[in-house]
């Protein structure tokens, strides 16, 4: 018999728990290889004496679990286990470390805290005779194996799988678009206005930087017969409205209009889609485009440095190898090596940013659904010829001409229109961000008499690695130890046995 332990842990539409209980009936621990969708669940397998858990492909739902007097507790919330009397607030200086330095951890499988661990994308958990083994089941490769005799095969086959992967994900008869005015966001639009009533949330600068994204967007919305809400991200500062994270998180900068575009799309339904990541596996090429997307890109290293930041404290950087391990991120020969799109899908990057678009982060009730990370419109692109495919998006825009304007299909690669955070560094309103108040636990990591004032950056990345210090403090100081209780009575965290 199998006790479905799904409570406080979601599926979506594409893989209910009932498919998933059925799948396992049929095929045990390998039903992870015959799902699709996003999903985290755990099974309690009383005839085998085991609980198996698993987490979707790339991340989109997240699993945590800690072990604990014998036993095992998880849930989809980081928040619920450290409510639990045996787990630690103690941190993981290493995750620490790789936030200054990368913005994201870089191990999949901890957190933040040393005693939570993560259950890493596309990895199944299996706990039976006192012990618990990760494994992984799937990865991404190119294999080149599709070929069709003539084009129209290709894009016709392409538009199929993502319709599918946005019928799947809509559920609903109100959805909403976080919708930029590029190709990605606006072709999800186009394909969901054919099953519910959509409304596009489109962020937008007017003054600060040089941006084209509302009149793109406006335009796009506009052929679609849509509504639109525009959030103007002139009027945010930087670190205003402050998302309450569970973990530090790179997005935390412009937490204020991440955070009022999600409240935008609440407000019509309780679905949103969104364009992640056209660009990762349609266009190696491109030339990013400001606008939150970007942005949230922008706030990653992209070239290696000679050495870590200076404002690095020594001993926490030898407690942690920090060093050696910053020159190994960008020198990691296996890796180097691999498809720009492989890299993409590996990166530490995307549970980062969908577990900041989770309900339980977010506190909204409102789904944030990604149809282009759907398995097998990914397994599909990876798989037919890079040209010219994808190149250029050429195989998006063949699908989508006769939807979308020719604005927004033939919209040219423009280049970078500036940093909007710099722009921001350099107002008075900025400059107390120099002189903040410490949080104690900041100088274990940060020797602030070796950090540079803001405005003196003048690169993007000088920038949003000081940023990020700030960052860090703010969180140490609204993190602060929860109140513990029993877990018994917890509707949302729950606990096996693992002898």
């Amino acid at each position: 018999m199998i006790t479905r332990e799904i409570r406080g842990l979601r599926v979506s539409a594409a893989a209910r728990f009932d498919a998933i209980a059925e799948a396992y009936e049929t095929w045990g621990e390998d039903c992870v290889n015959h799902l699709t969708g996003d999903f985290a669940f755990a099974i309690c397998d009383s005839r085998r004496q085991k609980l198996f858990c698993a987490r979707d492909h790339f991340g989109v739902k997240p699993f945590f679990y800690a072990q604990v007097s014998g036993g095992l507790i998880f849930s989809d919330a980081l928040v619920e286990l450290r409510e639990h009397p045996e787990v630690s607030d103690e941190l993981n200086e290493t995750a620490i470390g790789d936030y200054l330095l990368f913005g994201v951890n870089q191990d999949l499988s901890s957190t933040t805290f040393r005693d939570i661990h993560r259950l890493p994308p596309a990895h199944c958990l299996s706990v039976s005779n006192g012990s618990v083994v990760v494994r992984r089941y799937w990865e991404p490769s190119i294999s080149n194996e599709i070929r069709f005799r003539d084009e129209r095969s290709y894009v016709d086959r392409f538009l199929e799988l993502l319709t599918e992967a946005v019928r799947e994900r809509v559920g609903t008869e109100r959805v909403s678009v976080l919708m930029s005015g590029g190709l990605d966001s606006t072709s999800v639009a186009a394909i969901a206005c054919e099953m519910a009533e959509v409304r596009a949330c489109t962020v937008a600068y007017d003054e600060l930087i040089r941006d084209e994204e509302g009149r793109y967007s406006t335009i796009a919305r506009e052929h679609l017969g849509i509504q639109g809400t525009r959030i103007n991200a002139d009027g945010y500062g930087l670190f205003e409205g402050v998302l309450q994270q569970p973990e530090p998180f790179f997005i935390s900068v412009l937490g204020g209009q991440f955070k009022d575009s999600l409240r935008a799309c609440a407000d019509h339904g309780r679905v949103a889609l969104t364009g992640w990541d056209g660009d990762a596996l349609m266009n190696e090429r491109r030339q990013s485009r400001f606008g939150l997307r970007s942005l949230l890109k922008r706030l990653l290293p992209r070239k290696p440095l000679d050495q870590h930041p200076a404002w690095i404290d020594e001993s926490f950087a030898k407690r942690t190898n920090l060093h050696e391990r910053w020159q190994a991120s960008f020198h990691h020969e296996p890796i180097r090596k691999q498809s720009a799109r492989i890299r993409v899908l590996n990166s530490p990057m995307w549970p980062a940013i969908f577990e900041g678009y989770d309900r339980s982060v977010t506190k909204l009730d409102l789904e944030v659904c990604h149809p282009f990370m759907d398995l097998r419109l990914v397994e599909f692109l990876l798989a037919i010829p890079h040209a010219p495919w994808c190149v250029n998006k050429h195989i998006l825009r063949e699908a989508m001409k006769d939807r979308l304007p020719a604005a927004i299909i033939n919209r040219p690669k423009t280049p970078l229109a500036g940093d909007p955070a710099l722009q921001l560094v350099r107002r008075a309103s900025v400059r107390w961000l120099d002189s903040f108040e410490v949080n104690p636990q900041l100088e274990r990591f940060v020797n602030l008499d070796r950090r540079r004032p803001l405005a003196d950056e003048q690169t993007s990345d000088g920038l949003w690695a000081n940023l990020r210090v700030y960052a860090l403090n703010h969180w140490l100081t609204n993190s602060q130890p929860i109140v513990r209780r029993n877990l018994i009575n917890n509707d949302r965290a729950y606990k096996t046995s693992i002898a």
